[in-house]
């Protein structure tokens, strides 16, 4: 069936490759319709001057209202005012789970210099201080970069990522409150009106079926709280069911809701609960729609025209088909201060408990269980196990191995749950695989389905599929990148394969987040160690092949070994962690950080009694205690790992040692001593043979007796 693409939307999208970074906004649906006066009011909130700061706009809408879609596609109206790129996060799970803002940040750097050295995480306080918070801050100086933040739970998320940059802005969308930041005018969603409801049915279902009964289409309309989300579903499910009428849908759908409440409401009662039930999660109270309609009404901003629900106040839409209002997004939070002042626009808001739900009685989950109950029994399966894949986003490779199917089917299982309108769109990997996400308003259902259907052994092997599929793929990709790096995995099915060593670079790159991912959601159940140990072993050798291995990405993989070393009684292996851990905080200039790994390393080794890991911890610390400045500790550390390697028997370590105890006595002015140890390593040194190591322990020792000789 052809559709047309309808949207009220004048202004013209930029082309691709235009602006950095456009690629990777949600894709969305192709069919945008309506929304006029909310992107008119973003629009005449975006130009509004801001001082000390960059911009914040702030869109509000219940879960299915359409807020990513609109605001991608505003992104891309306006993504010519911001030529240094576009810059994308998601601030929640679909679990719900918030993202700390430091994690965002790492993302958003990445985004804007992929060669860009991101900072190892840090523990503060305040979280604006964190060292990726702070880093983003910086890079972002004097650019014109939008970022959007997308499903954003609270306040506290954003604030450590907003610039001192007025070029830059910030566009994010929320479901409920967003108290704490000066100066902010939320766009409030609700349903979508009468006209742009009934466009976006004739487009999906057909404009004969919808033209033919047009009180259905209203009907139906308002049975879904006019929201696009539970629209589309519905449409998904008439175009399955072809004979049934668009009145029969919008009683079938009152009769599910009915039968997710235990009651049997009529279509508007249905609708009027749901809404209800998202206007009492959060809604701004009434001195903030005050201030709200006022500043509207002097920017001039309510006076966008068209089919949109919403306005540039951000009041509660007054037509009967536009329900649904979202929760929306506070006002700026009182006795904060003035915006020029850069500790009024930060003040970050208690964290909510729970993320805004999608209740039982929501026409959005009355539809979904409509479309779910007809879907044959491969597609359900699918759908359910697809909460199982890393941030629930999987593309034909990894959702083969959660079903355990062949790659082609599993390939035209999400194409066809894509149709349905029951998965999301993602930017294609890098290979142009196509990937698909679960939305986040159908997960917790998903969640719950699949634990009622699926035994928990199934999902226990489903995850352990996975595991061992990211971990083939993985190693093929160190095999390609490093052909002499060790023998080869046996080779994949044809459709998994990767085909050449740049091939594997990217795909390395690309799902870079999501192999983490799988790791760390692995190491956090606690039941597939050792799959997950495999992965992270195969993503340490694989991930410096690429050319770009990132610090974090190392630092990250050494914690999650720890967990698992420490979880399991393996000290000697969360000794060997612990070092690596140090070793990354002394590249990155973090003394205090890099000794406290080294001490802990030396504990755990001692546990293991394996004197080896006991002398690298002791030289590590010693070595942090010479960055710092404090010779006298240097000097403690490295004589006590001088003496195991002594009695190790490990002459060139114990000649580097007798050099580092001579420095060490040297900063504290004990020439004698000093002079004593460079002579000893010369000793040592002169028995390995070792003429290079010889030349500089003498010009070291020569230097010495020089200053000495000069009065020093």
């Amino acid at each position: 069936m052809a559709r047309k693409t309808a949207t009220t939307d004048p202004g013209p999208d930029v082309p691709a490759g235009a602006v950095p970074g456009l690629d990777r906004l949600p894709a969305g649906p192709t069919l945008f319709v309506g929304r006029r006066a909310e992107l008119a009011a973003l629009r005449a909130a975006a130009t509004r001057p801001v001082s000390g700061r960059c911009p914040v706009l702030v869109l509000a809408g219940r879960p299915g209202s359409g807020r990513t879609a609109l605001a991608a596609r505003f992104a891309r109206t306006v993504a010519a005012d911001y030529p240094d790129g576009v810059l994308f996060a998601r601030l929640s799970a679909p679990d719900g789970g918030r993202v700390p803002p430091a994690r965002a940040a790492r993302l958003l750097l990445e985004q804007l210099d992929p060669e860009s050295a991101v900072p190892l995480p840090g523990v503060v306080e305040d979280g604006r201080d964190e060292p990726g918070c702070v880093a983003l801050r910086e890079a972002l100086a004097g650019l014109r970069v939008l970022l959007v933040l997308d499903d954003v739970r609270d306040a506290g998320q954003v604030w450590p990522l907003l610039a001192d940059e007025p070029g830059c802005l910030v566009l994010a969308t929320t479901a409920g409150p967003l108290t704490g930041i000066e100066d902010i005018d939320p766009v409030i969603l609700g349903g979508l009106d009468r006209t742009a409801s009934g466009e976006l049915l004739a487009d999906l279902v057909g404009g004969t079926r919808v033209s033919c009964d047009p009180v259905g289409a209203a009907d139906l309309a308002e049975a879904c709280a006019a929201r696009p989300a539970a629209l589309r579903l519905m449409a998904g499910w008439l175009r399955g069911n072809a004979k049934t009428a668009v009145t029969d849908a919008a009683r079938e759908l009152t009769r599910v809701v009915g039968e997710e409440t235990g009651t049997t409401p009529g279509a508007k009662g249905a609708a009027d609960d749901a809404v209800k039930a998202g206007a009492e999660q959060a809604k701004p109270s009434a001195n903030a729609r005050k201030d709200a309609r006022k500043d509207a009404s002097r920017n001039g901003s309510a006076n966008g025209s068209g089919n949109g629900s919403g306005n540039a106040s951000g009041n509660a839409p007054k037509k009967k088909e536009e329900g649904g209002v979202a929760p929306g997004a506070g006002a700026a939070a009182p006795g904060v201060g003035s915006a020029g002042d850069r500790a009024a626009w930060v003040k970050p808001g208690p964290e909510p408990a729970e993320p805004v739900p999608v209740p039982d009685n929501d026409p959005l989950l009355g539809a979904f269980t409509l479309l779910y109950r007809g879907l044959p029994a491969a597609q359900a399966r699918m759908l359910r196990t697809l909460t199982l894949a890393p941030a629930q986003t999987a593309d034909p490779r990894t959702a083969s191995a959660l079903v355990g199917c062949p790659v082609p089917d599993a390939a035209a299982t999400l194409t066809a749950l894509a149709e349905r309108e029951l998965l999301g769109a993602e930017a294609p990997a890098a290979d142009g695989t196509p990937r698909y996400r679960v939305p986040g308003r159908l997960y917790p259902r998903l969640v719950r389905l699949r634990e009622q259907e699926d035994r928990p052994a199934e999902t226990e092997l489903a995850r352990a599929r996975l595991l061992e599929r990211l971990v083939r793929l993985t190693e093929s990709a160190r095999a390609l990148l490093d052909p002499e790096g060790g023998p080869a995995p046996d080779p994949l099915p044809a459709a998994l394969r990767l085909h050449s060593p740049e091939h594997a670079r990217e795909w390395l790159l690309g799902e870079r987040e999501l192999l983490l991912g799988a790791v760390a959601d692995a190491i956090g159940q606690g039941d597939l160690d050792g799959s997950a140990g495999r992965l992270v072993t195969a993503l340490l050798r694989a991930l410096p092949l690429t050319g770009a291995p990132a610090p974090a990405d190392l630092y990250r993989l050494h914690e999650l070994v720890l967990t698992v070393a420490e979880r399991n009684g393996r000290p000697r292996r969360a000794s060997a962690a612990l070092l690596n851990l140090g070793d990354l905080q002394v590249a990155a200039g973090r003394w205090e950080q890099a000794a406290a790994h080294y001490r802990a390393a030396l504990e755990h080794a001692r546990k293991a009694d394996d004197e080896p890991l006991c002398a690298r911890a002791l030289e590590g610390a010693a070595g942090c205690h010479r960055a710092l400045g404090d010779a006298v500790r240097a000097a403690d550390w490295y004589g006590r790992a001088l003496g195991l390697r002594q009695s190790l028997g490990d002459h060139a370590a114990e000649a580097r040692l007798l050099a580092r105890v001579a420095e060490a006595h040297t900063a504290q002015r004990r020439f004698d001593e000093a002079d004593r140890e460079y002579r000893a390593a010369l000793a040592v040194l002169r028995r390995l043979g070792d003429e290079h190591a010889r030349e500089a322990v003498g010009a070291a020792l020569a230097d010495l007796r020089e200053r000495v000789d000069a009065g020093w």
